[in-house]
């Protein structure tokens, strides 16, 4: 019996990028550094001393990455802002060079009948916040709001739809409790601190739009289904710490203005007493969640693992990424789910879905062939429309991501793009992906019948 995979006709389809990964010129006309523009520069942090100097160099090419997108039929571009690009100093002053460029790209944008979907914070908090406490500071919420303000005074109307911030997890996790992406700090006391300031920071930012915005606003996370190794009572619940740490420890203070209380399990001592009132705060209505997801994790208890006391278990006879991620197109159907059961239904985007996977050389004229990638796409969408007939409210899905960029602190390592990039020569050339999506776009669906 042959399936249909059409997509509801109001469907939004688009791809992702973010700020430092692609841009390049990150110091250029004023802007100022950002933690990553140190933390590239720090020796020994980026595999092969990679930096976003030039990265994509999209600063000085958007006109021309705007015009891949419209070869795909794009719809919607989701890109982040560089916070110093705007404010150097991260308060205060503005760069109106800076801030000219992303109203230079929302224009090319719509004129080329692209939606622009921007995300206030991507990871490069300016390094001039940083010198003030970064997100262990309470006055974040307060310079993220001022920000915000900036951004929407000069932008709402033509972008029409905003997010705060972009996976507040990998920020703490990876940058203030393990030290692998910026700031580089190893801290148990700092990372639940650091997570509660973004969340009050991306309450206030939606209050700023409440006052100044006309369209939606909603917030990002990244989403990692857990399943048990075993049925063993340790197993199920080394899996449960896992997923309140990943899954519920950001998402439940913005819709259910309180905290699993997995954590105070997981953190013990480093746990910090939070101020009641901060959760009127962090509980802000969103206009949409975005979700950001790659891939499942089969957890076992291990006590040697800080601060979960789990750890993942590779799956045998399974094909995984170059990052190390599994192939698991069902965690995608149950994350949609899941996240309608405990949060309502909510309206929903694929904000970031992707994978890198070893590319050949490039030769002249040609479609670089990527199955790999090419099956993960196919598999995914499919999944996604699973979670539509589950009576999820899915309103559309961003590829990660359009080109190959930085992806942080692995440099220039792992490609997820849809067109390949090499680095030497900025040469753009798309992928057999990038072909099955535009084929995709242009049948909303169709094309991934059975």
């Amino acid at each position: 019996m042959t399936r249909s995979y059409r997509f509801p006709e109001d469907f939004l389809w688009g791809a992702a990028t973010s700020a430092y990964q692609i841009e390049g010129s990150p110091l250029a006309d004023g802007a100022g550094p950002s933690i990553w523009e140190r933390f590239a520069h720090t020796p020994g942090m980026m595999v092969g001393g990679d930096t976003g100097d030039v990265a994509c160099d999209h600063y000085r090419r958007y006109q021309d990455d705007v015009q891949l997108m419209k070869a795909l039929g794009l719809q919607g571009y989701r890109f982040s802002i560089a916070w110093a690009r705007v404010l150097p100093e991260g308060t205060g002053r503005v760069n109106e060079k800076g801030l000219d460029f992303y109203k230079r790209l929302v224009d090319e944008l719509l004129e080329n009948g692209i939606a622009p979907n921007a995300t206030l914070f991507h990871w490069d908090l300016p390094a001039a916040l940083d010198d003030r406490g970064g997100w262990l500071n309470r006055d974040s919420a307060h310079w993220f709001a001022e920000y915000a303000e900036v951004m929407f005074k000069a932008l709402d109307g033509r972008v029409q739809r905003w997010a705060t911030l972009n996976e507040p997890w990998v920020v703490t996790d990876g940058g203030y409790l393990h030290g692998a992406l910026a700031p580089g700090h190893r801290s148990k006391y700092e990372a639940p601190i650091a997570a509660h300031n973004l969340m009050r920071a991306s309450g206030a930012g939606i209050q700023a739009y409440r006052a100044h915005g006309k369209h939606e606003i909603g917030v990002v996370f990244n989403i990692e289904p857990k399943y048990p190794h075993s049925p063993s009572p340790e197993d199920l619940a080394a899996t449960r710490r896992a997923h309140a740490y990943m899954n519920e420890q950001f998402a439940d203070p913005a819709l259910l203005g309180s905290y699993p209380p997995e954590l105070k399990e997981i953190f013990g001592a480093a746990w910090p007493d939070f101020p009641a009132d901060d959760f009127k705060l962090t509980r802000q209505k969103v206009d949409f969640v975005g979700i950001n997801y790659y891939t499942r994790a089969v957890v076992k208890n291990d006590p040697s693992q800080y601060p979960l006391k789990a750890s993942p278990v590779r799956q045998p006879n399974k094909t995984y990424t170059e990052t190390g991620w599994e192939v698991f197109e069902q965690g995608l159907t149950d994350t949609l789910t899941w996240f309608k059961d405990r949060y309502g239904d909510i309206p929903l985007y694929i904000t970031e879905n992707g994978s890198a996977f070893y590319d050949p050389p490039v030769a002249e004229g040609e479609v670089l062939d990527d199955p790999l990638r090419t099956g993960y796409l196919r598999k995914h969408l499919r999944a996604l429309h699973k979670a539509i007939d589950a009576g999820v409210q899915l309103k559309g899905y961003y590829a990660w991501s359009l080109m190959d960029n930085l992806e942080w602190s692995l440099g220039f390592s792992k490609r997820f793009g849809l067109y390949h990039v090499d680095f030497a020569t900025q040469k753009r050339t798309p992928k057999a992906t990038a072909k099955l999506y535009a084929r995709v776009i242009e049948s909303n669906g169709a094309v991934l019948d059975d």
